[in-house]
């Protein structure tokens, strides 16, 4: 990354050494280890948190096999964006600005600068949630301290992609272990969690329309987007055989990092069947489940759901803010700083906060707009990595870009149906 605020890194030694065979064993690894979990933090944001204890809280664990479902699609996806980086040495954005007319490309900025203003209003709203559940300070006082917060991860950004790598990383664990610690506490009924993990069902409309909440809460735009970007120059293959040792290593990555964040989702839904489900209770605000976590487990319950609130949304506001760096600089080739971006983003969900709007009720809105804008990103995504005349030999298989374009369909076929759902 660097001082030039970029996401771009360059080949290092051991990657070098690594792809001419000279490095053996688990070694050759590491230094592809990285983009998928900052990416990955998307995945986890405070819109999961709540469609998931949702979900959890009202149907038990008969939605578990959507995580595990919208997870691998989430695979799929974020592996199609890592390959068009390394094989292009461009981001998704720049590709299109290339292959699109002049119109569409102002366009697709335009749509992805909302997504990502939709984003940061769940992710900001999130953490300033989590700082006010956790020490009592008003919603309001509590968004300032979480705009220093952001702030504060900006700056790992500037000191270079590996600290940035190992920041967003380590938080990415705290929140895994604070799962873990909830469901040691919350102790879930295993045969009826791997039923509804394998088993996919449904039961009436309703669950049909939160089991695509799930899904249009995992699989993000500004994503997929970031994915493209954080491979296209950190460590660069000079020949075809080099770009897919490179994809290879990268997949690898991203399997870890998708699964963690799998891990998270599917772990906040059975953490609220053995919970709340399990006693009668429907929870959809997040303070509201904050507070039966202390009443029904322990005030420490409560505090690891408040750090795992705070901390998916700190994280994953700064994720946002470099995504939207990505989408300018690649479809008008413009950048401004990221501390002003990041200033002019928080001011929305400052002011909504301010006016009092229900923190839960702005979240929802902001995952309607996300599931608006999927398709904008995933379908040029296709289109690109299944063109030999962009990709190379790392072009997709027939079998890649059938199930791709199944996927996409089905993902903006739900998507539609939330939007619809939701004006209704």
């Amino acid at each position: 990354m660097g001082r030039n605020q970029s996401i771009e890194g360059t080949p290092s030694r051991s990657a070098k050494s690594i792809l001419n065979g000279e490095v053996k064993g688990l070694k050759r690894i590491l230094p592809f280890l990285g983009p998928a979990f900052i990416a990955a933090i998307a995945y986890i944001d405070p819109g999961n948190f709540a469609t998931n204890i949702a979900a959890g809280s009202k149907y038990g664990y008969l939605l578990l096999w959507v995580i595990l479902f919208s997870n691998i699609m989430a695979l799929v996806i974020q592996s199609l964006s890592a390959k068009l980086g390394i094989a292009t040495g461009k981001n998704l954005a720049e590709v299109a600005r290339e292959e699109f007319p002049k119109p569409v490309s102002i366009g697709l900025w335009i749509q992805g600068e909302l997504v990502i203003m939709a984003t940061d209003l769940a992710e900001f709203i999130g953490a300033a949630l989590g700082i006010y559940l956790l020490f009592g300070i008003p919603l309001l006082e509590a968004s300032l301290i979480a705009a220093v917060g952001s702030f504060a991860i900006l700056e790992l950004q500037r000191r270079g992609y590996r600290s940035l790598e190992a920041g967003i990383t380590g938080m990415l664990f705290i929140v895994v272990l604070s799962f873990i610690v909830q469901m040691f506490f919350a102790k879930p009924d295993v045969p009826s969690l791997l039923h509804g993990l394998f088993t996919p069902q449904f039961d009436g409309m309703d669950s049909v329309i939160l089991a695509a909440g799930i899904l249009g809460a995992t699989v993000m735009p500004h994503a997929i987007y970031l994915h493209s970007a954080l491979t296209q120059k950190r460590i660069v293959g000079e020949t075809d055989k080099e770009k897919k040792q490179i994809f290879r290593f990268e997949f690898i990555d991203i399997l870890i990092a998708m699964l963690i964040a799998g891990f998270i989702n599917g772990a906040i839904l059975i953490v609220s069947s053995a919970l709340f489900h399990k006693n009668g209770l429907f929870v959809e605000d997040l303070d509201i489940a904050f507070n039966y976590f202390g009443q029904l487990v322990s005030p420490l319950s409560a505090i690891l759901f408040g750090l795992g609130l705070l901390i998916a949304g700190l994280s994953s506001s700064s994720v946002g803010t470099m995504s939207g760096d990505v989408i300018m600089q690649g479809f008008i080739h413009f950048r401004i700083p990221l501390y002003v971006r990041r200033f002019i983003t928080m001011v929305p969900p400052i002011a909504i906060i301010a006016l009092g709007i229900n923190p839960t009720t702005a979240l929802v809105a902001s995952q309607v707009t996300l599931s608006f804008g999927i398709g904008f990103a995933l379908i040029p995504l296709i289109m690109f990595t299944s063109s030999k005349r962009i990709m190379g030999n790392l072009v997709n298989t027939k079998w890649i870009t059938v199930i791709s374009w199944i996927m996409a369909i089905l993902i903006v076929a739900l998507n539609l149906f939330i939007l619809v759902q939701t004006f209704q």
